[in-house]
């Protein structure tokens, strides 16, 4: 079934009457009043004063003149080119009579002239039409009203008889014969094609603009639905500005149907929030409904760099770009999406080419699309914006899976790192400081590109804090391991990350800059503590019995673990010595870097070192009343010897006693 408006029948011939019978006149024009002008009726007197006047001026005043002769009776004109000479004559009187201008004598004498054979003209053509008008309109023959005029066209005087009678005229209908059977086939077959052509064309014109309506409705309907989803996804709507030439008024952005959708960050460069534009646009597609025009296929992609364990070759791992699976079609939010994060990873760029190049605790070097940091020895962070088409996708093979992670977690960071940007620069836009006292208003005068907050110094400072980490892990590893290894129990706890969840995640969010801190502690024996503290990004803090020393390298660090050790392993052979020669009355004490024991007849000396890797390398020196300038020298090596180093100082004095 059609629709009602589909089923209506339309006349194809213009209308002439109304519906009362009577003619539809001609409108010309509505005057401000409303008055109506419609097309005015000629009669034919004025018509014929028309035609008269085109004569005159087309034909020239001496028109009826020239045709004396009797030309307009037999119906020929006077040839031009009868003969030359006359010709000739004729415009050498034209030129001589044109020379000179008709005086008020000569022009009345031409009207005296040409008034009474116009009026002579019009009464014959008045009594013509009255005559046709009665003998047309006459039904009967014996009608009183055409003898009169007859009687009173032919009596040139009263004095004429009036009962004279004259032959009554009649009119005779005269039509048309019919034409033969198979011209008149041929006719209605003629007739009937055109119409039903004419009816075929303006049925497929009424089709198409149906069509053409019923689309417009549709496509209407779903551009307002994809207004309104836009919207309810929270983007930016605005009327699109009016089209050049466009005359601005009151009120001529209240009707505009078109929108710009701004999809930039409120707090972004200008650059960047006029690139973030789309239009709507009238489309059946969900891909064609939303124009991009500056929008760039490039992405941001962020990889670290560290030398391959087997070749020695440094190895990139870069951050994943996640892809919607195949045929999947996105939806506008989705496109709006990642058109915007197109944009905030130019703005993050723009902004690590201007702080690399002023970056205070590590070298850079920037070109147009690349950013390489040198974060320490053995790991680069590059930052690259690439064509979106060959970014690989995934986890590769090559990659360290370690690495990729940290690569997006650092991508990630810098899209909340610049939201903190953002909100801080308009906290001090609004004249409110977004930290601690939100209601302190800023200094009359500061520049709030001085305010701005960085972005790569905190993915600097934690990548170089994690390397620190490692380092310092490493180190108390190696010593743990080679106490171990001497028969001494120990215990690391490594902690590089000391602050709780809800501190850990104000650290992107403040405006105050939080470094990250961490807390080592190594147990010697179940009795000694050796404890370090470490704050991002190199800050290193050991806390000993008797003082606190601020450690700035990994040699310090060493000397400070080798020197905790080397006195508690005195200091444990002096309690030995003690306790097994404690009936002997024997005196142990540390002199600096030695453990000397003495009893009678005996002299015994402890000096500790450190090996490759830590490792402990004990010596013994004995000295006896028998032979003082013979000393026996007695050597513990950790990585050669299956006793601890403790059961060795007990072997050793064992000896010593038994001598």
């Amino acid at each position: 079934m059609h629709p009602m408006w589909k089923q209506t029948k339309v006349s194809l011939e213009r209308p002439h009457k109304n519906d009362n019978g009577e003619p539809i006149p001609v409108l010309y024009d509505i005057t401000p009043d409303g008055v109506l002008h419609y097309e005015p009726k000629e009669t034919p007197t004025e018509v014929l004063g028309q035609h008269l006047q085109r004569i005159f001026e087309e034909r020239g005043l001496d028109f009826f003149e020239r045709l004396k002769d009797g030309a307009l009776q037999t119906g020929v004109l006077p040839s031009v080119d009868t003969n030359k000479e006359e010709d000739a004559s004729k415009d050498a009187a034209f030129d001589d009579e044109s020379g000179n201008t008709m005086t008020k004598d000569e022009l009345y004498k031409l009207k005296m002239e040409v008034m009474p054979q116009l009026y002579i003209a019009l009464g014959e053509m008045t009594l013509a039409r009255d005559l046709l008008s009665s003998i047309l309109n006459s039904s009967n023959t014996s009608s009183t009203i055409l003898p009169s005029i007859l009687h009173s066209i032919t009596a040139p005087e009263a004095q004429q008889p009036q009962h004279v009678s004259l032959p009554p005229l009649s009119a005779t209908l005269v039509t048309k014969p019919p034409s033969i059977i198979s011209v008149r086939a041929f006719d209605a077959q003629l007739a009937i094609g055109g119409k039903d052509e004419a009816l075929r064309k303006a049925a497929g014109l009424f089709k198409s603009v149906a069509t053409r309506m019923e689309r417009g409705r549709l496509l209407n309907e779903k551009y307002w639905v994809d207004a309104l989803k836009i919207r309810r996804g929270n983007w930016g709507l605005v009327p699109a500005p009016l089209p050049p030439g466009s005359a601005p008024g009151k009120g001529t952005d209240k009707t505009a149907k078109d929108f710009v959708i701004s999809y930039g960050l409120e707090e972004s460069p200008r650059i960047f929030r006029r690139s973030a534009i789309a239009h709507m646009a009238h489309s059946d597609s969900e891909e064609e409904s939303l124009v991009l025009p500056l929008r760039s296929n490039i992405r941001l992609r962020v990889s670290i760099g560290s030398p391959d364990a087997a070749t020695g070759n440094v190895q990139y791992s870069h951050n994943a770009l996640r892809v919607a699976p195949e045929g999947h079609k996105p939806t506008l939010d989705e496109r709006l999406r990642d058109a915007q994060r197109a944009v905030i990873e130019q703005e993050i760029f723009s902004i690590l080419v201007h702080e690399a190049g002023t970056f205070p605790t590590a070298s850079a070097r920037v070109s147009e699309r690349l950013v390489l940091v040198d974060v320490t020895q053995g790991m680069e962070l590059k930052f690259e914006l690439v064509d979106a088409d060959i970014f690989s996708l995934g986890t590769s093979s090559t990659q360290d899976p370690v690495n990729q992670a940290k690569s997006d977690l650092i991508y990630h960071y810098l899209l909340t790192l610049l939201l903190r940007r953002h909100a801080h620069i308009k906290a001090r836009r609004l004249g409110t400081n977004s930290s601690s006292n939100p209601g302190v208003p800023i200094p009359f005068g500061l520049d709030l590109s001085q305010a701005n907050l960085p972005i790569l110094q905190p993915v600097i400072d934690q990548l170089q804090y994690q390397v620190f980490c490692e380092r310092i892990q490493s180190q108390l590893v190696v010593v743990k391991i080679a106490l171990t290894a001497a028969g001494i129990p120990s215990t690391l706890r490594f902690d590089p990350v000391g602050e709780i969840g809800t501190e850990l995640i104000k650290i992107p969010v403040d405006t105050e800059a939080r470094p990250l801190s961490g807390v080592c502690t190594l147990r010697i024996d179940n009795r000694h503590n050796l404890r370090l503290t470490l704050v991002s990004p190199s800050a290193l803090t050991a806390h000993l019995s008797q003082a606190t020393i601020s450690i700035s390298s990994m040699p310090q660090l060493c000397e400070l673990l080798s020197d905790e050790v080397e006195r508690f392993f005195l200091e444990r052979i002096c309690e030995v010595g003690r306790r097994i020669c404690n009936d002997m009355g024997g005196i142990w004490f540390v002199d600096l870097n030695r453990c000397v024991g003495r009893w009678e007849g005996c002299v015994l000396n402890f000096e500790i070192t450190f090996g490759d890797k830590f490792k402990i390398i004990c010596m013994a020196t004995r000295l006896n009343r028998n032979d003082p300038r013979h000393p026996v020298v007695d050597t513990y090596d950790a990585s050669n010897s299956q006793k601890g180093l403790v059961e060795w100082v007990q072997h050793v004095l064992g000896n010593a006693l038994n001598q």
